[in-house]
C-alpha cells in the first residue's frame, strides 16, 4: 500500500479538531469511570490509555449527535460507553490471541496477566452498562446492549473458523460484522437516536458505521502481512500465527494451485509452522495480488459508507465523515 495522502491523513486530525471539546469531555469521563478503591483496576486501565489510539469509535458517536444538530451532553457519557465496549473487548481479545503487544506498547495481559486482564474487561463491560442505564433511553440500551452480545458471537464465531481453510467468504465477513462493525454501527446510530432524528437518518448512521467498520477491518487484516512493527503496534504475521483465516489469506487459498492449497492446510489448518513459513505466506499472498485484492474489497465498503450520508445536508462535518471512510482505506496503523 501507498503512504496515506495528505487528504486522509489530515481527515481523522480535522474531525478531532472540530470536535475537540467534546472529546476532551469524553476522556475526563472515561478517566472518571475507570477510576475504583480496587487499586489494580485504575493502574490496568492507566497502561490502557498511555498505549493511547486514535478514539475513533467515541468520535463517531461525538460527530454523528452533531451531524444531526444535538446540543445537549449525552453524547459525551454514550461515546465514554463505546469506548469502554471496545476497550474491553480489546482486553478479552488480547487474551484468547495470547498476545504481547498493543499499540506498540506491552499490552495488559503481558504486564499484568490474564486474570486482571480479564476482569478488568468485565469491570468496563460493566460500567458501559451502568452509563448506558444512566443514559435512560430504552432504544440506545437496546442498540449498544445488541452490539455487545454480537460482538462477543463475532468473536466466538471467529474461534470457531479458526484454523478452518474450508472457511467461506461468507462467513469470514460474518465474522467482521459481528466482532468490528457492528460496534461502528451502533456508535453512529445512537447519536441520531438522541438527537431524536427520523428512522432513515437513525438507519443511515447505522449503515454508515457498519460498512465503515467493515472497511477498517479489511484494512486491519492487510496490515498484518504489509506492516511493520513500528507502524503497526504488533508483530507482522501475528493472524498467521493464530491460524487466523483473513481476507488475504482465504484469496491466495481460493485461487492457489493444488500446491499451495497444501502449504496452507499445513501451516493455517493444521497449525504447523516453521520459521519460514512467513515468508513463503507472504509470496503466495503476493502472487495472487491479495494485499491489494483486500483493500480493493475495504475501499467498496468505504465507498458505501460515505453514500449513506447523502441523506444528510452539505456540511463540513458530513464532508469531514465521509473523508474519514478514505482515511481508513489508506491508513498505515
Amino acid at each position: 500500500m501507498d503512504g496515506t495522502t495528505p487528504l486522509t491523513a489530515d481527515a481523522l486530525t480535522r474531525l478531532t479538531a472540530s470536535l475537540e471539546a467534546d472529546l476532551q469531555a469524553t476522556n475526563r469521563a472515561i478517566v472518571a469511570r475507570m477510576d475504583s478503591p480496587v487499586a489494580l483496576i485504575p493502574q490496568l486501565a492507566a497502561h490502557l490509555v498511555a498505549a493511547g489510539g486514535k478514539r475513533l469509535r467515541p468520535l463517531l458517536t461525538l460527530a454523528a449527535a452533531r451531524l444531526c444538530g444535538y446540543e445537549g451532553d449525552r453524547h459525551v457519557q454514550l461515546a465514554a460507553c463505546v469506548e469502554f465496549i471496545h476497550t474491553a473487548t480489546l482486553l478479552h481479545d488480547d487474551v484468547v490471541d495470547e498476545s504481547v503487544l498493543r499499540r506498540g506498547l506491552a499490552s495488559a495481559n503481558a504486564v499484568f496477566g490474564n486474570k486482571a486482564s480479564v476482569l478488568v474487561g468485565d469491570f468496563l463491560f460493566a460500567r458501559a452498562f451502568q452509563l448506558m442505564v444512566a443514559d435512560g433511553s430504552l432504544e440506545v440500551l437496546r442498540i449498544l446492549s445488541t452490539a455487545a452480545a454480537t460482538i462477543a458471537e463475532g468473536e466466538v464465531l471467529q474461534l470457531s473458523t479458526q484454523n478452518d481453510i474450508a472457511t467461506t467468504e461468507v462467513k469470514y465477513f460474518e465474522v467482521i460484522r459481528g466482532k468490528t462493525a457492528a460496534l461502528f454501527a451502533a456508535a453512529c446510530e445512537v447519536g441520531g437516536v438522541i438527537a431524536n432524528r427520523p428512522a432513515a437518518e437513525c438507519a443511515a448512521l447505522a449503515s454508515y458505521g457498519m460498512d465503515l467498520g467493515m472497511a477498517f477491518q479489511l484494512v486491519d487484516d492487510a496490515l498484518d502481512y504489509n506492516a511493520n512493527v513500528a507502524e503497526l503496534g504488533k508483530t507482522i504475521g501475528d493472524d498467521f500465527r493464530e491460524g487466523k483465516l483473513t481476507y488475504p489469506v482465504l484469496i491466495a487459498i481460493r485461487d492457489g494451485e493444488a500446491s499451495e492449497r497444501i502449504f496452507w492446510e499445513r501451516v493455517i489448518g493444521a497449525g504447523e509452522q516453521t520459521d519460514s513459513d512467513l515468508a513463503t505466506a507472504l509470496t503466495l499472498i503476493a502472487r495472487h495480488d491479495a494485499i491489494e485484492r483486500t483493500i480493493a474489497k475495504a475501499r467498496s465498503f468505504a465507498e458505501s459508507a460515505s453514500q449513506a450520508l447523502g441523506i444528510f445536508p452539505t456540511s463540513a462535518l458530513r464532508d469531514n465523515l465521509q473523508e474519514i471512510a478514505l482515511y481508513t482505506t489508506a491508513r498505515r496503523s
